[in-house]
């Protein structure tokens, strides 16, 4: 499987299991068997998720990404080898790391319901390629995903201005919005995975759909409260 393919959440997730370490081996930078570098958006998914583990009190350490070619049993022995003596050093989680394992599985889970959102946010950092292992540090730094959770993007429709016309509803790629005919719109946030389609759906004869950045969202009105009237045209 090409390195690419390794999510953010498969990371996160097997943190949250209880796994002590992860490692991510893939192509040699620049011989991608794919012609997709895949390999290129591994190691800045890694480069961002060592960030996040930091932030979350999460030994960074406990993540490594190392390139090799099939040929290079030796080199991935090393690797691996380096690797496991490094997690044992570490402990099991939450022995180094900036707090105990059930605060840091709290911690996880709230990023990992995040995880699409973040994917937006860091969309053309994630498909960058890097020259120089130089340029490796700087490409996401504490202070950007520390922003990045402060100022969290959510959207809610206005019931004032929402006319239930049904296209962000229907734009939605994960069924978020919850309406029907004459219905004014709500969006579950439980479901929501903050990517701004509906803002980008919403006509702009309406513009029900607002952005909100790093503020809680006005809680959905009342159910009998959405059923939109609408007055007949005069014959």
């Amino acid at each position: 499987m090409c390195s690419g393919r390794v999510d953010l959440d498969f990371v996160l997730r097997a943190f949250a299991n209880g796994m002590e370490g992860v490692f991510i081996g893939g192509c040699r930078l620049n011989e991608c068997n794919y012609t997709t570098h895949g390999n290129y958006h591994a190691l800045n998914m890694v480069l961002l998720c060592r960030r996040i583990m930091e932030h979350v009190g999460l030994n960074p350490e406990r993540l490594r990404i190392a390139f090799m070619s099939s040929g290079e049993g030796n080199l991935f022995v090393e690797e691996v080898n380096a690797f496991t003596r490094k997690v044992k050093e570490l402990g099991p989680v939450g022995a180094s790391d900036e707090a105990d394992p059930a605060e840091l599985r709290e911690r996880i889970r709230e990023v990992r319901e995040l995880v699409p959102y973040i994917k937006v946010q860091e969309r053309e950092k994630l498909e960058s390629r890097l020259e120089s292992e130089a340029e490796h540090e700087g490409l996401f730094t504490a202070e950007e995903v520390e922003r990045l959770f402060r100022e969290v993007v959510s959207y809610h429709i206005d019931p004032e201005r929402c006319q239930a016309c049904g296209i962000c509803a229907r734009r939605c790629p994960v069924e978020a919005i919850e309406g029907g005919k004459n219905r004014i719109h709500v969006i579950d946030q439980a479901k929501c995975i903050k990517c701004g389609t509906c803002l980008e759906a919403c006509p702009d004869k309406f513009s029900a759909v607002q952005e909100i950045r790093g503020e809680p969202v006005p809680p959905p009105i009342p159910e009998e409260e959405r059923i939109l009237e609408r007055k007949s045209k005069a014959r």
